[in-house]
């Protein structure tokens, strides 16, 4: 066996040692201007782009085998500008046919190549004819087949324009390994660069490379992977009249707000728009995306159904959705009424940018529903923005233990925004709504509400300034919380001039409650405030001043008894903590010993001395009354009797 061994090592030696003399001889005997030109020749029929060296060119055979251009320019045949520049380019040359005196490439090397993209407005590009020339060489028993089996790119540029849209991106720091098919129809690309200041990677793989340069159908797998976002796709390709696919498409983004930023897409200006996931089925066809079967992910929402996007000039996205639990707060956590710690309404400009980037047009339903410290059943929402103006519907909501139905509606002008809401409330929690919609916490009890209301304004107080419409409230067996009326007005009956110091402890029951106000110019108008109880009636008018969250109102209690007693009373001060409190001139009147006292105000001299006994004897002055005086008395008789309805 070792003698086998040595006779049959002898001959290989020796045919290394030819093979080694034929290198060292083709090193010296080869024709390095047919090498050239047969590179280039080549390089013109795969590519289809003519080869311009301005630089050196380098030649080597041992110990590799490869031609080297220096500064060079690769343009399509009846173009001006090279579509692709590159510092050195190299061709790997195959050993085989080489010492054979045959100039074959295996694979390309492009150092610091920039490369040039343009789009016409027809969809035609710069690079149109190296495409069709690509497609002609590789196709199957065409003349002159030939092919690399790779082009590798390193630190590469591209720059692209859109003639069409006037848009423009570089991608810089290209590194990139294309798989060209020379006995496969598949082809893969495979990569980093740079793109808006960050770094991708990227694949994409093409099942039958021949067919997606023709137009034809195609599979396609592609990924994208980077900091903000990461997209993958699998499905099919196809370019007869206008691009096509079809296939899964995957989306997943930290936070959506900054892959929009990263993109280029405009952001929505309130909060939210956090961790984002999506899958679909997608269906694209030239700038109109179709996703069905979607299940998407945005701030912890999760939601199923349908939804179609298109960029033909102007964004626009359609979908409908369904869910089982969805919370808004995030996006209008940003979004203050009031000023911070403060009665004031805040002055803050809104940010009416995103009204006017995107056209929307969404159905949503939800199980669940939280807006804020809102809880909502079963909920139907609509929400439509086009040109600038949100139209917001719903069809119907379970809130406040009943219905609510209406609509919303922003139209923006200029840094002005036009607000016009409908809301109807049906068979509610009166203290939970009336809290949370209009920061009132002394009304309980169940009812309806219907507000009509139209503003304009740059901030929440330009609005409230500016307020007009009406709102109406009917609401049966509650109360209203800050004084009992029925209490209150029989002690007065019995005793007008007992004081008023505990006018603001209790409630009133009602059977019956009847609110209609009407808001012109920030300011609300009584047009029939009534409170209906089982022992006493209460009727208010005046007005009350959004802009300053005050009231100024007067009414009268009275008593549903053979008596009918009546007080009138005045209601003043803020919304949150109004000072209510009895008509002073009334109590006297009704007292037989303070009632000529009135007139006695008439008589200049005796005047100061008369006001001044009234406002001891009402309790209405700004000092308390000394322990000598005449209510003295009756503030005991009061204390007793307060002690005894406690």
């Amino acid at each position: 066996m070792a003698q086998g061994m040595k006779r049959l090592g002898t001959p290989i030696a020796a045919l290394l040692g030819v093979a080694l003399i034929a290198l060292i001889a083709t090193s010296w005997l080869i024709n390095r201007d047919a090498l050239r030109k047969a590179v280039e020749a080549q390089i013109r029929d795969v590519t289809g782009l003519e080869l311009s060296v301005a630089g050196a060119i380098d030649i080597s055979v041992l110990p590799a085998s490869y031609i080297s251009f220096r500064d060079v320019g690769l343009k399509g045949g009846g173009t001006s500008d090279p579509a692709l520049q590159v510092d050195v380019l190299t061709a790997n040359l195959r050993l085989l046919p080489l010492l054979l005196q045959r100039f074959e490439i295996a694979d390309l090397t492009l150092l610091r190549p920039r490369i040039h993209v343009s789009l016409k407005p027809d969809g035609q590009s710069n690079w149109t004819p190296f495409i069709q020339t690509i497609a002609r060489t590789m196709k199957p028993g065409a003349e002159n087949q030939v092919s690399f089996s790779e082009i590798r790119i390193q630190d590469g540029v591209l720059d692209y324009q859109d003639a069409a849209t006037h848009g423009t991106e570089k991608f810089e720091d290209i590194d990139l390994s294309l798989a060209w098919p020379s006995i496969s129809r598949s082809f893969a690309a495979t990569g980093q660069f740079d793109w808006r200041g960050e770094r991708v990677d990227g694949s994409i793989s093409f099942s039958d490379f021949v067919a997606a340069l023709s137009g034809e159908r195609s599979g396609l797998k592609a990924r994208i992977a980077s900091a903000p976002l990461k997209l993958a796709f699998d499905g099919s390709v196809a370019n007869r009249t206008s691009p096509m696919m079809e296939g899964t498409l995957t989306i997943d983004s930290p936070s959506l707000r900054n892959a929009l930023r990263w993109t280029g897409q405009p952001q929505p200006a309130s909060g939210g728009f956090g961790r984002f996931v999506l899958k679909a089925r997608a269906n694209v066809v030239g700038a109109s995306i179709a996703l069905t079967n979607v299940n998407v992910e945005l701030d912890g929402n999760a939601a199923e159904g349908v939804m179609t996007y298109a960029n033909n000039g102007r964004q626009t996205l359609q979908a409908t959705l369904a869910a089982d639990a969805l919370d808004f707060t995030p996006y209008i956590s940003t979004f203050r009424l009031l000023a911070s710690g403060a009665r004031d309404w805040n002055r803050q400009l809104f940010d009416l940018n995103g009204l006017s980037t995107t056209d929307l047009d969404m159905r949503l339903s939800a199980a669940k529903l939280t807006v804020g410290p809102t809880r909502l059943g079963r909920t139907a929402i609509g929400a439509n923005l086009r040109n600038g103006t949100l139209a917001l519907s719903v069809g119907e909501a379970q809130v406040y233990g009943g219905i609510a139905k209406g609509s919303f509606g922003i139209a923006r002008s200029d840094t002005v925004a036009d607000i016009k809401a409908q809301f109807q409330f049906t068979d509610v929690d009166l203290q939970a709504c009336a809290t949370e919609l209009f920061g009132l916490s002394k009304l309980s009890g169940r009812g309806n509400i219907n507000v009509s209301l139209f503003a304009s304004g740059s901030s929440p107080f330009g609005l409230v300034q500016s307020l007009d419409g009406s709102a109406t409230v009917t609401g049966h067996d509650g109360a209203i919380s800050g004084f009992n009326a029925e209490q209150l007005l029989k002690r007065l009956e019995r005793r007008p001039l007992s004081g008023g110091g505990n006018f603001r402890n209790g409630s009133t029951p009602y059977n019956n409650l009847t609110i209609a106000v009407k808001f012109s110019d920030g300011v609300a108008t009584a047009e029939d405030i009534r409170v209906e109880g089982p022992a006493a009636k209460i009727t208010l008018t005046g007005t009350a001043s959004v802009p300053t969250r005050e009231y100024d109102m007067k009414g009268v209690a009275s008593l549903n008894s053979t008596s009918g007693f009546e007080l009138p009373f005045v209601v003043q001060g803020p919304w949150d903590d109004p000072l209510i409190f009895p008509d002073p001139e009334s109590l006297i009147r009704r007292s037989p010993a303070s009632a000529p006292l009135l007139d006695m105000l008439k008589d200049r001299k005796g005047g100061d001395a008369v006001r001044s006994a009234i406002e001891r004897i009402t309790g209405s002055g700004k000092r308390p009354p000394p322990a000598e005086s005449p209510t003295a008395e009756n503030a005991k008789e009061n204390a007793k009797e307060n002690a005894k309805s406690n």
